[in-house]
């Protein structure tokens, strides 16, 4: 079961590991204008990979100097939702992956939004996040590569990660869900 997360320093904003979430957030112009460019492909993988770094980086940082802020459990989850969100409706809008993976992403995100709004509101709490969702993170973003180049090798890889990380994210839901109802049935 997942515990409460310690928030070592709630009222500071101006954090290192802040200000990597932050950056996260801004990479979603760039990766999306570069994507629009096949030429700049080098460019795109680059930032994306970035922004993948800082996604890990980000939690270590703010464990490791002891600087866990409410504004950054705001924040971080904020980023990886504003920097997927606009990589996958590129990839939807242009045809390349299906409709369906970016409707289940947003509703999940959704959900889990309202529940960690809730048991903020209720109890003054955040739920860590659970090592599924980091999963169906990272499988997100590697299906997000497989579909930005092609992979003639292995055509089959992109239908795959595509359903590798729903399937991800179900199991993360799912174990959300456990975690909250647990914490409030005590």
């Amino acid at each position: 079961m997942q515990n409460r997360l310690k928030l070592n320093d709630p009222r500071k904003i101006v954090t290192l590991a802040n200000f990597i979430s932050l950056i996260r957030a801004a990479l979603a112009i760039p990766i999306v204008y570069t994507l629009r460019d096949p030429t700049l492909g080098s460019i795109t993988l680059f930032l994306i990979l970035v922004a993948i770094m800082s996604d890990a980086l980000d939690g270590w940082v703010a464990r490791k100097a002891d600087e866990v802020t409410y504004f950054g459990q705001w924040v971080d989850p904020i980023a990886d939702f504003i920097c997927i969100l606009s990589v996958v409706s590129y990839l939807v809008l242009s045809g390349q992956i299906p409709a369906w993976f970016f409707l289940f992403y947003i509703l999940r995100y959704l959900f889990i939004a309202i529940l960690a709004i809730y048991a903020f509101n209720r109890n003054q709490f955040f739920l860590s996040a659970n090592w599924w969702g980091k999963w169906a993170t990272g499988i997100t973003s590697l299906a997000i590569l497989f579909h930005i180049w092609p992979w003639e090798a292995f055509p089959w890889i992109k239908d795959f990660t595509i359903y590798l990380a729903t399937s991800l994210m179900v199991i993360s839901w799912v174990v959300y869900l456990r975690d909250f109802y647990s914490l409030f049935k005590k």
